[in-house]
């Protein structure tokens, strides 16, 4: 027989019975070559059933039934270890075998082999609770070698991803997690094993998993190397928590919260045009008053103009005749023409106030829509005594807004100043519309002398419901929806105001894009006089 590794111990069981099947089961031939360079090489015993000598012929061991034929130089045995008890067989060996020959007696090796039993029981023991509680962690939990082999996996890991431990082992992982057979490593954003090899550290971070079912995971990943003899990486280990629930939880809560979002801010939305609904009703029930008597008065006008004229007709069918009949008549109806337009525009003006129309943006005339608006508040005005001064720009060109809200922020402004000037007995309102070429906006302002602005409230004058007006006078909406309103169409609206010397409201608006505006030198010189007025 050759011997093969010269350096180890080969070893002889004499002694084939049950005592020899059990060393055969628990070393596995190769054991001892492995923890102490020695190795099972043959058994000798004369009874050629015994069930260690038909354990050992199936390993593929030497079967002798003479013990002294080991004795010969070409088995190359160095250790002869005795498994049967009897005192004789020592002696009768230890009498005939060769010098070289080491014994090892049937009571020293029984006292070894007790405590290597124990031992092995023990680190069956810890080995079992070690699984225990490997397969008791929640985690997933995977071993892995370098080339991404996979060794193990616990419970978690496999009841999880809805494998078998024989469907995982000896697997690489990237066909296991994402079942493919080409490798991630190289991936830019891809295995998180490159991290530690390089670094040669744990590496956590993010993955996104499939199992066999095809479903997604969401994954919370780190890896721990496992270091060898050698100083090379020779396991990895794999802890992941799926944090998927969770993961669609969050996004779920997210769709929820902005849901409520575009719910509150609809609302928001429909509260906002109520109120600047309810600003325009308001504003429309203090027109009211000194409309009616606007109107009134062209129509008793009419009224009697169409009286004589009835008259004239009369006297002309009774032959009465000034001679001033058919000149009489044209006079009367070029009057009546005149009254009738002025009431048409009057309550045409007042529908296109109060209509709750849709927000329309659009390039619009501002010169235009306060005339309009001063129109509207003409007999407001003369009521309380107040008059205008207005210093319109011609040239103003257009800007983006809706005409509908602009004339409803004009009508705050107006109402406002006639407010602040009746407890005076009447005043001046000044309003002034100008631009610069360097600017890229208008400017309006609406000026005041009236009883002006307390400082203590300056600062609150555009909170909503926040008013300094008495009871039944207003609620405190009208320079909220104002600065809502601006605000909406990108401008600004400021007030400067001292106690006792009136008020001024400044509005900037951006222009439109549509139409560049071209100025002479001399209304370029105009608008800063304007500007310093």
């Amino acid at each position: 027989m050759k011997n093969e590794n010269p350096t180890a111990i080969n070893i002889a069981l004499i002694g084939g019975g049950k005592y020899c099947e059990e060393v055969l089961k628990m070393t596995k031939v190769a054991f001892l070559q492995d923890q102490a360079n020695s190795r099972i090489v043959a058994v000798a015993d004369p009874d050629g059933e015994a069930s260690g000598v038909m354990l050992a012929r199936q390993r593929g061991l030497k079967i002798v039934s003479d013990y002294r034929e080991l004795y010969r130089p070409a088995y190359h045995v160095h250790l002869f270890i005795l498994l049967d008890p009897d005192p004789g067989l020592l002696r009768l060996i230890l009498n005939t075998k060769p010098d070289d020959l080491r014994v090892l007696s049937y009571q020293a090796f029984n006292l070894f082999w007790k405590a290597f039993k124990s031992r092995e029981k023990l680190l069956q023991q810890r080995n079992e609770e070690t699984e225990t509680i490997f397969n008791g962690i929640q985690d997933l939990i995977m071993v892995f070698t370098p080339e991404q082999e996979i060794v193990d996996a616990n419970d978690a890991f496999l009841k999880h991803l809805g494998y078998t431990k024989q469907e995982v082992v000896g697997k690489k992982c990237f066909e296991v997690y994402h079942q493919i057979d080409q490798s991630c490593f190289e991936e830019e954003n891809g295995c998180p094993l490159k991290v530690v090899i390089r670094n040669r550290m744990a590496a956590k971070t993010i993955r996104i998993r499939t199992g066999s079912d095809g479903k997604r995971h969401y994954m919370e990943v780190t890896i721990h190397p496992l270091w060898g003899k050698d100083g090379k990486i020779s396991r990895l280990i794999e802890i992941s928590h799926d944090f998927t629930e969770r993961k669609l939880q969050e996004e779920k809560n997210r769709r929820h919260l902005e849901q409520m979002v575009e719910e509150r801010t609809r609302q928001l939305q429909e509260t906002h045009a109520k109120l600047l609904h309810q600003d325009k009703m308001a504003s429309l029930g203090k027109l009211s008053a000194s409309v009616v008597h606007e109107i009134n008065n062209p129509i008793a006008g009419i009224l009697n103009l169409v009286l004589l004229m009835k008259r004239i007709m009369k006297e002309e069918e009774e032959g009465i005749d000034d001679g001033g009949g058919k000149g009489a008549f044209e006079r009367y109806l070029t009057l009546m023409e005149a009254e009738t337009r002025r009431i048409s525009r009057i309550v045409s003006n007042l529908l296109t106030f109060s209509r709750q129309s849709k927000k329309e943006l659009g390039s619009q005339d501002i010169n235009r829509l306060i005339e309009r608006t001063l129109l509207l508040n003409e007999n407001l005005l003369m009521i309380n005594n107040v008059k205008v001064h207005k210093a319109l720009d011609p040239e103003l060109p257009m800007v983006i807004g809706s005409a509908d809200q602009l004339q409803q922020v004009f009508m705050n402004m107006i109402s406002n100043a006639v407010e602040a000037m009746e407890s005076k007995g009447g005043g001046l309102l000044t309003v002034k519309t100008w631009c610069r070429d360097a600017q890229d906006s208008i400017n309006i302002s609406f000026s005041d002398d009236g009883v002006g602005i307390s400082l203590d409230y300056k600062d609150k004058l555009f909170e909503p419901f926040y008013t300094t007006k008495k009871r039944g006078k207003g609620v405190g909406l009208g320079l909220s929806v104002v600065y809502g309103i601006i605000k909406a169409q990108n401008g600004t609206i400021t007030a400067d105001s001292l106690p006792g010397n009136g008020a001024t409201f400044r509005i900037r608006l951006p222009l439109s894009p549509e139409r560049p505006r071209k100025k002479t030198v001399a209304i370029e010189t105009r608008d800063r006089r304007a500007e310093e007025r």
